[in-house]
């Protein structure tokens, strides 16, 4: 029978959609008396709920996750393929103390946006490119002194597998305004978890952490470099998890 019309694997995405939005809030509420007044609680409270989701999907939806290459343990920029809400959590998850460059509507979304706020995301408005790289510049320099790794998603949302658009230039901005190493990061998660809808697919969803591009080059070779690297990568994940285009 063709998977994607499974009434079975159907009715067991819908089980495990609903029972992870069930206990966000519940997670979230459990863990708030420690993440209000610690940043390394509020980071504990989501690791805690993002292994729920990976060890629930593992056997509700028989969807396995693998976190391949070396996730960076000290300052750095992490520059993502982003395909779905999957993938947030993973890179979250496999590295030691990550905040994420989000659109700022996110802030107003419950649970997800107060702990948000609690890791010292950062929030631009997509909607004005200019002053949002002003100000995503400014509020990265103005929390440099919490080291971590910031996650920026290079095509500035979620992109469904095979589907084609640009990497914007904010993350080459920001590459040269922090003069650190950028973590290119592939994935293959919208295969099984798409950027919308509720059927999930069982098989391996991965995302890998690349070979590094180190500070110094200019913008326009760093990018290039950079969207190579990711796009080609994440194409041989697609392929591998069984995706054409």
């Amino acid at each position: 029978m063709n998977d994607k019309k499974n009434p079975i694997q159907w009715l067991r995405s819908l089980l495990f959609v609903g029972q992870i939005y069930f206990m966000m809030p519940v997670i979230g509420l459990a863990f708030a008396p420690w993440a209000m007044f610690s940043r390394r609680g509020a980071r504990t409270c989501c690791k805690t709920y993002s292994r729920w989701v990976f060890w629930t999907a593992r056997w509700m939806v028989g969807l396995k996750v693998e976190v391949r290459g070396t996730p960076p343990t000290d300052e750095g920029l992490i520059a993502a393929k982003h395909q779905s809400f999957l993938d947030i959590m993973m890179i979250f998850t496999a590295i030691p103390a990550g905040k994420f460059i989000m659109k700022k509507q996110i802030l107003w979304t419950p649970v997800i946006g107060q702990y948000a706020k609690l890791l010292n995301c950062i929030a631009v408005d997509r909607g004005k490119r200019g002053a949002a790289i002003e100000k995503m510049v400014s509020d990265v320099k103005a929390g440099q002194i919490e080291p971590g790794q910031l996650i920026i998603y290079s095509q500035g949302t979620r992109v469904a597998p095979g589907a084609k658009k640009p990497y914007k230039v904010g993350t080459g901005v920001l590459y040269e305004q922090l003069g650190q190493t950028c973590y290119p990061v592939a994935t293959n998660v919208g295969v099984f978890w798409p950027r919308t809808g509720i059927y999930r697919k069982p098989g391996v969803a991965v995302v890998e952490f690349l070979e590094p591009i180190e500070a110094g080059l200019e913008r326009n070779d760093f990018m290039q470099i950079l969207e190579e690297r990711v796009e080609a990568r994440s194409n041989e994940l697609m392929r591998e998890a069984g995706f054409e285009s």
